[in-house]
């Protein structure tokens, strides 16, 4: 949006003649400022080049593109919680059926797309659908967009072809671990996706079928990089207020579960936890987001997947680091 914005519009504006669409949205979150103002104008440029408005290049294909900024809300990224909110409403998740390419915004058929995959329109029309499937592997090909961050030489986005391996791109692409430091765990797919340990992370390959085969996600590409001083019990307890925060509240299990595990997780930090707090910790991440089990085609108990965007971290952190856990509980209550 900063550096092409016209090619998410003109990705917009072929998806939107395909299904003989004549309204369509950006949906930015409010904070993008700069990123508003610089889609304002690029959609200003294509209205004044007749590439939007009425009779576009002369044919009888009219389109509109209105720029809508949300407030801000994690649980808006879910597409029917956008949808609520781009219809003025709070951004409540809606349940599915009916799914929004039946009815979606004001009951219309509506579909959804990110800017990532919008911009890979243009190109695959220009140099054609085989070139697409020639990036990366064959069940999932194309370019990503993988956003580096945490403890790596050089974090940054990176575009790479799907199913580049993860060492890869912690090593060679965001330039390895700081001073030396081991690693420790990975988020693949942004804080929502399960982590993983140093050994499963040097040894897949960011693809939809291998991350699945680790109990894990692509997800966002938001690589999260932790080395040997990362305390997991702190990251953990971090990644649970997010979601307590977020959570829109609509779902029971999400709106009490959510906090429910921040207040346990606080608890085992400050000292106060006992044994029986970890397999508290994991019925509550069950009753929120269901038992990870990544051959059935749905695991959730909420609306939407936030629930399991709860779930499977926290359990993850638990399952793959328990000893330090353990470590923080009084040492008198782990003898008992």
């Amino acid at each position: 949006m900063n550096k092409a914005p016209h090619q998410m519009l003109e990705g917009m504006i072929i998806a939107a003649y395909a299904i003989g669409c004549q309204t369509s949205f950006i949906y930015i979150r409010g904070e993008f400022y700069k990123e508003f103002k610089m889609l304002e104008m690029a959609v200003s440029e294509a209205y004044d080049g007749n590439i939007l408005g009425q009779n576009i290049l002369g044919s009888d294909y009219n389109l509109d593109v209105v720029i809508h900024r949300g407030a801000g809300a994690y649980i808006c990224g879910e597409e029917t919680g956008l949808i609520e909110s781009l219809e003025g409403k709070r951004g409540w998740p809606r349940i599915k059926p009916p799914f929004p390419a039946i009815e979606g915004y004001l009951q219309s058929p509506t579909i959804v797309n990110n800017v990532e995959t919008l911009s890979c329109v243009p190109h695959i029309i220009t140099r054609g659908a085989s070139w697409f499937k020639s990036i990366g592997p064959e069940k999932g090909p194309g370019p990503r967009l993988f956003c580096i961050s945490g403890r790596v030489n050089n974090p940054g986005v990176f575009e790479e072809s799907m199913g580049i391996s993860l060492k890869d791109l912690i090593f060679d692409r965001a330039g390895g671990i700081p001073d030396g430091k081991k690693l420790k765990a990975v988020f693949p797919g942004g804080s929502s996706s399960a982590i993983l340990t140093s050994e499963e992370a040097l040894d897949v390959n960011m693809d939809f079928d291998e991350l699945t085969e680790k109990k894990t996600m692509l997800g966002s590409a938001g690589v999260i990089v932790m080395d040997e001083t990362v305390d997991m019990v702190q990251a953990c307890l971090n990644i649970a207020r997010f979601y307590a925060h977020e959570s829109c509240g609509q779902c029971t299990p999400c709106r009490e579960g959510t906090a429910w595990l921040v207040k346990m997780l606080t608890r085992l930090v400050n000292g106060g936890g006992t044994p029986k707090d970890i397999d508290m910790i994991f019925e509550i991440t069950d009753n929120i987001g269901g038992l990870i089990d990544f051959s059935k085609g749905s695991f959730g108990k909420t609306i939407c997947p936030f629930g399991e965007a709860v779930a499977w971290p926290v359990r993850s952190f638990v399952e793959k680091f328990k000893d330090e856990f353990l470590a923080y509980l009084p040492q008198e209550k782990v003898v008992a």
